[in-house]
């Protein structure tokens, strides 16, 4: 994927998944905006949006909303994990729609009108998109043990337990009956298109500008895992943040990395109901779980080998591409000799 100038001025972005180079004329792009800044800069107002503007309206909205008087909200909100859990988890959905999916989109018209193909929101092949599943199968074992070399690290003990108080809300939510749909909805779902469209979308796509390919991927994955504010996470985070990347890049579409996101989220929301619902297993075993290590081996085979066959897959798909580019008679019925 390279940049380069048209006759007219223009810079065209040429990724081999589109049939013709992405025009980018865009007012960042004419301003001459390095594209490692506009990631950055894009990553930080989604950032303040989301944590200091929109949820936090949501949030009273939704207070107000459900009958708060306005001289009782601050006691509301004191009170907002342990007797309005479902409404904050509302409110936090609402502002990953309106503080990172919306105005990551509208940004990228800052840059072409041909924002789909720029963030890479189109179509992919189903054999691709089976592939990357398989391959998060894999992966399972292997975030799971760079979460327990995440676990030795030394953190501060404070940071650990403010992240069990970050984690008290969703723990609240997954013991109450009735609520798996929702906190799929809510927990899964939203993230997994939200995220995805700023990260892989929008983030990625200037980085690889930037950096090339490889950085930018591992770039945008290192990001994502800092994003969550979850240090004792970081490490499995930022992996499975790269395997998205690289997800998003080989299949030339988002939708592979927001059906894995997806996966991810709701596997765990379905392990850890039964959990919090288990008299035999609790939430905190779950997160000490300590995998046999040829788990882990069995893992990282078939991880490995659903990479290797979704490049072949990839490879082959693009030759194909380029073949019937240079020779539109190709895939007709009885061309050639």
């Amino acid at each position: 994927m390279t940049d380069y100038h048209s006759e007219n001025g223009s810079t065209l972005l040429v990724d081999p998944w589109q049939s013709a180079p992405i025009e980018l004329n865009g007012r960042l792009e004419r301003a001459g905006f390095p594209p490692w800044l506009t990631a950055i800069l894009v990553l930080f107002v989604a950032l303040i949006l989301f944590q200091v503007v929109i949820a936090p309206i949501a949030t009273i909205g939704l207070l107000l909303g459900s009958g708060t008087p306005v001289n009782e909200l601050l006691p509301a909100l004191a009170t907002l994990a342990t007797e309005h859990t479902k409404l904050l988890l509302i409110a936090n959905t609402i502002g990953q729609v309106f503080a990172l999916a919306i105005p990551t989109m509208l940004i990228a018209l800052l840059h072409t009108r041909q924002v789909s193909p720029f963030l890479r929101l189109q179509g992919v092949d189903v054999k691709l998109l089976l592939l990357s599943v398989a391959g998060l199968a894999g992966f399972f074992p292997v975030v799971q043990w760079l979460g327990e070399i995440n676990s030795t690290l030394p953190v501060p003990e404070f940071i650990r337990e403010f992240e069990k108080l970050m984690l008290e809300p969703i723990e609240r939510l997954l013991k109450e009956p009735g609520m798996l749909g929702f906190n799929i909805a809510m927990i899964a779902l939203t993230p997994a298109i939200c995220e995805e469209i700023l990260f892989r979308g929008y983030v990625q796509r200037q980085a690889e500008r930037s950096m090339g390919v490889t950085w930018g991927i591992v770039f945008t994955g290192l990001v994502f895992g800092a994003y969550h504010l979850q240090i004792t996470k970081f490490l499995p985070l930022a992996a499975l943040g790269i395997f998205l990347g690289y997800l998003t890049w080989r299949t030339g579409s988002l939708i592979p990395a927001m059906v894995v996101h997806l996966a991810n989220n709701a596997i765990a929301i379905l392990i850890g109901t039964y959990a919090a619902n288990s008299e035999n297993i609790s939430l905190e075993d779950l997160e000490n779980l300590s995998l046999p290590w040829y788990f882990v081996v069995a893992g990282m085979a078939i991880f490995v080998s659903a990479v290797y066959l979704m490049n072949r897959l990839a490879n082959l798909e693009l030759a194909e591409r380029a073949q019937s580019e240079t020779d539109p008679q190709a895939e007709l019925p009885g061309a050639g000799p």
